[in-house]
């Protein structure tokens, strides 16, 4: 995809509807998607057309076999990712997204690891919600991101 809007990352991601939504997000938005293995379910063909996802090559995701991996294919800047994590207070809205930016989500069961956390502590960000959650649905928090990104981009 030619200037997508934003990349989507997601971090070893689990859940097969999950990606599927955030795939369908991205094509609808113009968005990129990058997977980065292990992915702990198959994405050939045949799985795919079986989980109805006919809009998957208009996609093309770009699948990457690690975190330095993805960094060394994409030549993304540190001050182009926005890491999304339940561990900041920074709501998503104190970001200023720019075209372009990568949008970076952990798997369900565990987030980010906090070594990648660590490493862009400036570059956190999360998905307010009242203290008594533990989190949002990977697919909603991947959906709200892009839309506050393109909410940003139009206003300006």
């Amino acid at each position: 995809m030619a200037d997508p809007r934003f990349h989507v990352v997601l971090h070893e991601p689990e859940i097969p509807n999950n990606t599927g939504a955030i795939g369908r997000t991205c094509v609808a938005t113009g968005c990129a998607l990058h997977l980065i293995r292990p992915l702990a379910f198959d994405t050939d063909v045949k799985a795919l057309r079986r989980a109805g996802l006919d809009y998957w090559p208009r996609l093309a995701p770009s699948e990457h076999e690690s975190w330095d991996a993805y960094l060394e294919a994409t030549g993304v800047r540190e001050d182009r990712l926005w890491l999304y994590t339940t561990k900041t207070e920074r709501p998503h809205w104190e970001a200023t997204f720019r075209m372009g930016d990568h949008l970076v989500f952990g798997k369900e069961t565990a987030g980010l690891p906090d070594s990648i956390l660590d490493r862009y502590a400036d570059r956190l960000v999360t998905l307010p919600m009242v203290p008594t959650e533990r989190s949002l649905n990977l697919a909603n928090a991947a959906c709200a991101a892009v839309y506050e990104g393109l909410r940003q981009l139009a206003c300006r």
